[in-house]
C-alpha cells in the first residue's frame, strides 16, 4: 500500500477523556473548534494561515458580541479524525496519508478550503499529488479508495475522486495480462500454461478483486470498463458470475430465507446483475443464465427480469444440460419442479431459431446455416428427452398431459434415433403405473418405432409396460429390417396424431405384405418361410394371448411380460392374413 508523510514536527496532540483534544504547548490556546461531539482547543494563527473557511468562521465569531468564542463545524466530511489530520497539517506536525484515509482528508480539506490561493503547497495540492502519482497508479489502492468514497458522497463526487478511480481501474483491467506485474487476489499461476503469457496472469485476473465492491460501485466499474473497451464480453460475463456467486447466497444453493430484509437485498442484487448482462450472445454461459433464472424464481423477482433471462436462455438452450432444467417450483404449486418454465424456454428457443432461419434465408451470403440450426434443434431434442425421463422419475405429480405437451414442442425436431423418447416414455410408465390405457396410447404416439435402435427394440419387445400393439409394431419393423436392411420400414398413410402411431391388425397385414414383396427376389422360399414363421408366431402368440384375457388387443403390463423368444406358434388362431401368407409361401 502506498503512503505519504507530511510535516516534520512531532505530534503534540493529546486527549482529555474522549471528547477533548488539545495541543500540548507552552502557548495558551485561543480558539475552540467543535467538530461533532469533540472539542479541539487550538491556536488561531496556524489555522488561519491554511484554511479560508476557518478564517471566515473565526472572523464572524470575533465580531459577534453574543458569541461564546467557539466555532462549530458539525458537517465536515470525515468528522473529528479527518479534521484532526487537517489541523496537524496546519501545525506542521507529521501526518501519514494512505488509501484508507486519503478520501476523508481530501474532502475535509475541500470543506476547509485549504487551497493554493491561501498558501503555496497547501493540503489540497499535496493530496492531489499523492493521488495522481501513487494511489491511482496502484491497482489495489484504487479499489480501496473507490470503496471509501461511498461514505463521503457527495463531497467525493464533487472533487471527482470516484470518477478518477473508475477510470484507473478500467484502464488496468484492459491491460495486456503479460504487462500485469502487481499482486492480485485470485492467483491462478499454477493453472495457466506458461505459453499463454510470460508471467502466467489470466485474462480475468481482476475479477475477484472487483467482486468485493458494493453493487452500486461494481455496476459503475463494469460500465466504465465496457465504455472504455479492451475487455472481451466473455470476461465481463465471468465477472458477473463470480460476483453473483460471492454476493448472492441463493445463487449457489436454493434455500428458504425467512429474513425479508435479506431477500429484498438479494433480489435487488439479482435484478441489477440481470440489467448488466452484456448483449453479445456468447458473453455469458447458458448455465449461468439458468442459475440466475432459478434464483429469480426463489427470490420472486419481477416478471421483466424473468422474461429477459428466458429470452437469453432460449438463444442458447442447446448448451444446457438436464440438471440445469430441474428448477424448483414456488411453494404451494401443483408440482415440485417448475415444468411451465421449461415450456417457456423451449418456446423461446423455437422463436429464436425461427428468427435465425428467416435471417439466414434472407441473407444470400450466409450459406450452410441451416445445418447449424438443425444441429441445435437435435441437441435440444436430446436435452428435452433426457429432461422428460428425469422429471418422470423425480416428479410424482407429473401428468401424462403435461408430459405430452412438453414432448410435442420438440416432436418435429430432427433426431438420429428415438431411443431418448422411448426411455422417457418408459420411465413415465414405470413411475406412474396407474395411468389408463388411453393415456398409454397417447404417450406411445410420441415415439417413432422405425427410429429405435436394435438395442431399444430388444428392450421394448420385452417391456411389459408398453401396450401390446406397440410391441407388435416394433416386431414388424424389426422383421423388415432383418430381412431387407436397405428398405426403410413404412406404414400406410394415416391421420393419426404425433410422430408415430399404434398399429391395427390391418396395418400389420400391410407391413407384412410389403415385407414379402421386398424380400421375394432376395431370399429363397424356404428362408422366407422360416423367418416369417418365427416372427409371426411371436407376434400373434402375444396378440391372441391378450385377446383371450380381456378381448382387446391392448393388455396390461402383466399380459406382456413374456419374452419374445419364449412364445410358441398358435396355429389354430391364425387370421385370414396369416393363412394367405402360409399358402403363398
Amino acid at each position: 500500500m502506498k503512503f505519504m508523510k507530511l510535516g516534520s514536527k512531532p505530534d503534540s496532540f493529546q486527549s482529555d477523556e474522549d471528547c477533548i483534544r488539545y495541543v500540548a504547548t507552552e502557548l495558551a490556546t485561543d480558539v475552540v473548534v467543535n467538530v461533532g461531539d469533540v472539542k479541539f482547543y487550538l491556536h488561531k494563527f496556524p489555522l488561519l494561515s491554511k484554511s479560508a473557511r476557518l478564517q471566515k468562521l473565526i472572523a464572524t465569531t470575533t465580531t459577534d458580541e453574543q458569541s461564546d468564542d467557539e466555532i462549530r463545524i458539525p458537517d465536515i466530511p470525515g468528522g473529528p479524525p479527518a479534521f484532526e489530520i487537517c489541523a496537524k497539517f496546519c501545525y506542521g506536525m507529521t501526518v501519514t496519508l494512505n488509501a484508507y484515509n486519503v478520501v476523508a482528508v481530501r474532502c475535509a480539506a475541500e470543506y476547509l478550503e485549504m487551497y493554493e490561493s491561501i498558501e503555496s503547497g497547501n493540503l489540497v495540492y499535496k493530496i492531489e499529488v499523492f493521488l495522481n502519482s501513487s494511489v491511482l497508479r496502484s491497482w489495489k489502492d484504487s479499489i480501496i479508495v473507490l470503496q471509501t468514497t461511498r461514505s463521503f458522497y457527495p463531497w467525493s463526487e464533487d472533487v471527482k475522486i470516484d470518477v478518477r478511480c473508475l477510470e484507473s481501474i478500467a484502464l488496468k483491467a484492459a491491460m495486456d495480462p503479460a504487462r500485469v506485474d502487481w499482486s492480485y487476489t485470485y492467483n491462478r499461476r499454477k493453472l495457466i500454461p506458461p505459453e499463454i503469457n510470460n508471467n502466467g496472469v489470466p485474462r480475468d485476473w481482476w475479477i475477484e478483486d472487483l467482486a468485493e465492491l458494493s453493487i452500486d460501485l461494481f455496476k459503475r466499474v463494469i460500465s466504465t470498463i465496457r465504455r472504455k473497451g479492451g475487455v472481451l464480453p466473455e470476461v465481463i460475463g465471468e465477472a458477473l458470475e463470480v460476483y453473483a456467486a460471492k454476493r448472492i447466497p441463493s445463487f449457489m444453493i436454493q434455500n428458504d430465507n425467512d429474513d425479508d430484509e435479506d431477500v429484498m437485498e438479494e433480489r435487488s442484487l439479482l435484478e441489477t446483475l440481470v440489467s448488466m448482462l452484456p448483449s453479445e450472445k456468447q458473453s455469458v454461459s447458458c448455465g449461468f443464465l439458468i442459475k440466475l433464472l432459478k434464483c429469480s424464481v426463489s427470490l420472486e423477482c419481477g416478471e421483466e427480469e424473468r422474461k429477459e433471462l428466458s429470452r437469453r436462455i432460449g438463444e442458447k438452450l442447446e448448451e444446457a444440460n438436464v440438471a440445469d432444467l430441474l428448477i424448483r417450483a414456488p411453494e404451494g404449486g401443483e408440482t415440485v419442479y417448475d415444468i411451465d418454465i421449461v415450456e417457456t424456454l423451449i418456446d423461446e428457443f423455437v422463436t429464436q431459431t425461427q428468427k435465425r432461419d428467416e435471417l439466414d434465408c434472407s441473407d444470400d451470403i450466409n450459406e450452410g446455416n441451416g445445418f447449424v440450426s438443425d444441429n441445435s434443434k437435435a441437441n435440444v431434442a436430446k436435452l428435452i428427452d433426457g429432461y422428460l425421463a428425469e422429471i418422470s422419475r423425480i416428479e410424482p405429480n407429473l401428468s401424462s398431459l403435461k408430459f405430452i405437451t412438453v414432448a410435442e414442442k420438440v416432436s418435429n425436431f430432427p433426431r438420429s434415433s428415438h431411443d431418448g423418447v422411448y426411455r422417457a416414455i418408459d420411465m413415465f410408465l414405470k413411475q406412474h403405473p396407474g395411468i389408463t390405457k388411453s393415456e398409454k396410447k397417447s404417450l406411445c404416439r410420441l415415439m417413432d418405432c422405425r427410429k429405435l435402435s436394435p438395442e431399444a427394440c430388444a428392450h421394448a419387445v420385452q417391456n411389459e409396460r408398453l401396450p401390446l400393439r406397440v410391441v407388435v409394431q416394433i416386431l414388424f419393423f424389426e422383421q423388415v429390417r432383418a430381412t431387407c436392411p436397405t428398405t426403410k420400414p413404412s406404414l400406410p398413410p394415416s391421420g393419426s396424431h404425433g410422430s408415430s402411431r399404434t398399429t391395427t391388425e390391418e396395418e400389420c397385414d400391410s407391413v407384412t405384405a410389403t415385407e414379402e414383396t421386398t424380400t421375394k427376389d432376395k431370399t429363397s422360399s424356404s428362408e422366407k418361410s422360416k423367418a416369417k414363421g418365427v416372427v409371426m408366431s411371436r407376434i400373434f402368440s402375444k396378440l391372441w394371448t391378450g385377446k383371450d384375457k380381456d378381448g382387446v388387443g391392448d393388455v396390461s403390463s402383466s399380459d406382456t411380460s413374456e419374452s419374445p423368444g419364449s412364445v410358441t406358434t398358435v396355429g389354430d388362431k391364425s387370421t385370414p392374413s396369416t393363412r394367405r401368407r402360409r399358402s403363398s409361401s
